[in-house]
């Protein structure tokens, strides 16, 4: 039972919510980066090169005929490739990815920067008067009634 009881003040303390609702809203951000590189930011970017990469491999053992894409290849009898081009385009799809989660960072920083300078440039407000010039200033208050 001590083994419950111990889960259960875990998950009751505040550390373990804000870990999940951490998690949670770091994968919904993460889909929205996602989609941000696969539908934009990577067709601009095969506007520059057209190389697909994905059917980029070395053959180690075997022989394959010129030009054959890497599915194919795999399936000859013998063939030993290693398809090293999925792997240069999830490379080149992460430092994307990084690159645009860094510029959408460095603008949530600045706009805070910003927000923290005008705050901090805003005049002050005047401080609360002294408790006993308050006191005096109600007695004189008083005696101009009287």
């Amino acid at each position: 039972m001590s083994v419950l009881k111990d889960f259960r003040d875990f998950i009751g303390k505040g550390n373990a919510i804000d870990l999940a609702v951490g998690l949670i809203v770091g994968s919904a951000i993460g889909s929205i980066l996602k989609s941000f590189v696969d539908e934009l930011v990577i067709p601009l970017t095969g506007l520059i090169s057209k190389v697909d990469f994905s059917n980029l491999y070395f053959v180690i053992k075997g022989v394959v005929p010129e030009g054959a894409p890497l599915a194919e290849a795999r399936k000859i009898a013998g063939v030993v490739a290693l398809g090293y081009g999925q792997f240069v385009t999830v490379l080149i799809n992460t430092l994307i990815l990084a690159f645009a989660v860094f510029m959408v960072v460095r603008s949530i920083n600045k706009l805070k920067t910003k927000l923290a300078k005008e705050e901090a440039a805003a005049p002050a407000p005047p401080p609360a008067p002294a408790p006993e010039v308050v006191l005096l200033t109600e007695i004189r208050d008083l005696l101009r009634k009287a």
